[in-house]
């Protein structure tokens, strides 16, 4: 299992921001990545429709002999994690909101949760909220996460859609936000500059973190040669698969 590939999964291209995490963190080892942009937003979908569409995922990548496969979407994580690690004999690694540290980080202000509606309603969240979230107040982001799937990372459009986005929270005091979804992190700069002063969390390094924890464990750690990363897309090949190598090589802030 060792020289195994590892297999990365998306509703689209969100999850390269943690394939990056995951490639720099572990140089040695092979990566294949599906992005399901046929069927992207996850996030407005019934949990249902979204367990369907993550098995179809894993079991693209099942075909290509995987060794563990890495769920790159949160809203995918809460609707298939628990499933797919009860059908599955390797292992399945998650993302969560990055809740956790930013309440272990927080002074006197609010954490704002952006998130897909699916991911602020599903029961992984609200135990997470239970737990971490009494100064946690969720923002549900519908319509966000489609502008890192058309590659406008910056700009007036998204500067206008995110500051109505954010109007009811003007006087909010936020002292942190959490990404909750891994689309978001290719947008930190246009929500850093709507929201002033607030210090953005993500769950990517912890994600990248977590693989390499289970594969030590298991000592299935590839320990020699140079790594690969390949891409895949259920969506149109010509525009998605240079968007997502462009968004590989952006720098991990």
């Amino acid at each position: 299992m060792r020289n195994c590939p590892i297999g990365v999964f998306d509703s689209g291209l969100g999850g390269v921001s943690v394939l990056r995490n995951m490639h720099a963190l572990l140089p040695k080892e092979d990566f294949i990545y599906f992005g399901d942009d046929k069927n992207a937003p996850y996030g407005t979908k019934t949990e249902e429709e979204i367990l369907r569409l993550a098995v179809n995922d894993a079991n693209f990548l099942l075909q290509k002999n995987v060794k563990a496969i890495v769920i790159a979407c949160n809203t995918a994580t809460s609707a298939a994690a628990a499933h797919l690690r009860q059908t599955l004999s390797i292992p399945v690694i998650g993302m969560e909101p990055a809740l956790k540290p930013a309440s272990l980080a927080r002074k006197n202000g609010y954490i704002g949760v952006l998130a897909t509606p699916a991911t602020l309603k599903q029961k992984k969240f609200q135990l997470l909220y239970e737990k971490y979230g009494s100064h946690a107040l969720p923002i549900p982001c519908p319509g966000l996460m489609e502008y890192a799937e058309r590659g406008i990372l910056e700009g007036e459009e998204i500067d206008l859609f995110l500051n109505e986005l954010l109007k009811p929270y003007r006087n909010v005091p936020l002292d942190s936000a959490v990404l909750g979804c891994t689309h978001y992190v290719f947008l930190k700069g246009a929500i850093q500059k709507a929201l002033v002063g607030v210090e953005l969390f993500d769950g990517n390094e912890g994600t990248a973190r977590q693989l390499k924890r289970v594969l030590e464990e298991r000592n299935w750690l590839k320990d020699e040669g140079e790594g690969s990363v390949s891409m895949h897309t259920s969506g149109d090949e010509a525009h998605i698969l240079p968007l997502m190598q462009s968004l590989f090589r952006e720098k991990i802030l």
